[in-house]
């Protein structure tokens, strides 16, 4: 049995659209659904959009999906991070272990220090947030 829209999504539907049919060659409607089951859209929007276009009437714009909508995409975002701090902490600590001994008490050597201990208080707390 294909799936069918539950009744409350068909009650929704019939408030908020208005359903047209069409007759068109059937060759023209198979290269149609092709393509756009090939490119990724619905026919319903690209039609929308057709009909909104010919009409000159502004089409709604749904707000733009935020990419941290999950709580599996944050923890994947702070992995991300996490693993960029580490090569960042390593890169610092490589940095001022390259610093020569005759420099290893000035200002540069301490800001190479308290940058690489910073970056490390960041991967600890990362750390402990997930």
């Amino acid at each position: 049995m294909p799936n069918s829209p539950s009744k409350s999504k068909q009650r929704w539907n019939a408030e908020h659209y208005t359903q047209i049919k069409v007759w068109v060659n059937p060759e023209i409607a198979e290269a149609f659904k092709t393509s756009c089951t090939a490119s990724g859209v619905s026919i319903a929007s690209v039609l929308s959009k057709f009909m909104a276009d010919y009409s000159k009437v502004p089409t709604i714009k749904k707000p733009p999906a935020d990419p941290y909508e999950t709580r599996r995409k944050r923890r994947n975002a702070a992995k991300v991070i996490l693993t960029q701090m580490e090569q960042l902490a390593l890169a610092e600590e490589r940095c001022r272990d390259n610093i020569p001994e005759s420099f290893q008490n000035s200002k540069i050597y301490e800001d190479s220090d308290q940058s690489a201990d910073t970056l490390n208080e960041i991967i600890d707390l990362l750390r402990e947030a997930y």
